[in-house]
């Protein structure tokens, strides 16, 4: 990993197979310590609030879906790609499903098999990731 990588341990961050790292975090949430990520992925049905750092948003509505599925696929790719050397954020209004959703399939760029994206993200980001069906359905039908 490059030095502008999250600390494995840092709150928030999943671990991919790959040995990227990846921060997940919800945008009505306080500020997470540590430092600013590079980049951020920002997953909500109205456009962000700006930001210090480069940032692309996906139009993506509470417990539902991308808007535009070919758009999500290809930010969700460049985000895995910058994850190799830069500090990767995830984010949605309060960090779970559509944060667990974009990480799940982060998992599935990286290597892990769609059917287990979804346990392999709760079980190192958090147990309530990926909230709906829909969600679920989502990440087994990504593809690498």
């Amino acid at each position: 990993m490059g030095a502008t990588s999250w600390e494995a341990d840092a709150p928030g961050v999943l671990a991919l197979p790959s040995g990227r790292l990846v921060r997940g975090h919800g945008l009505s949430l306080p500020p997470l310590s540590g430092p600013e990520p590079d980049f951020a992925l920002h997953l909500l049905g109205h456009e962000p609030p700006s930001v210090a750092w480069e940032a692309r948003w996906v139009r993506w509505r509470d417990f539902g879906l991308p808007s535009d599925v070919a758009d999500a696929n290809a930010a969700l790719r460049e985000a895995w790609e910058r994850a190799e050397t830069e500090r990767v954020e995830v984010a949605c209004a309060g960090g779970r499903g559509r944060t667990g959703t974009a990480l799940a399939c982060l998992a599935v760029l990286d290597g892990v098999p769609a059917r287990e994206a979804v346990a392999y993200v709760r079980a190192g980001y958090s147990q309530h990731a990926v909230e709906t069906p829909w969600q679920r359905r989502f990440v087994t039908r990504f593809r690498a």
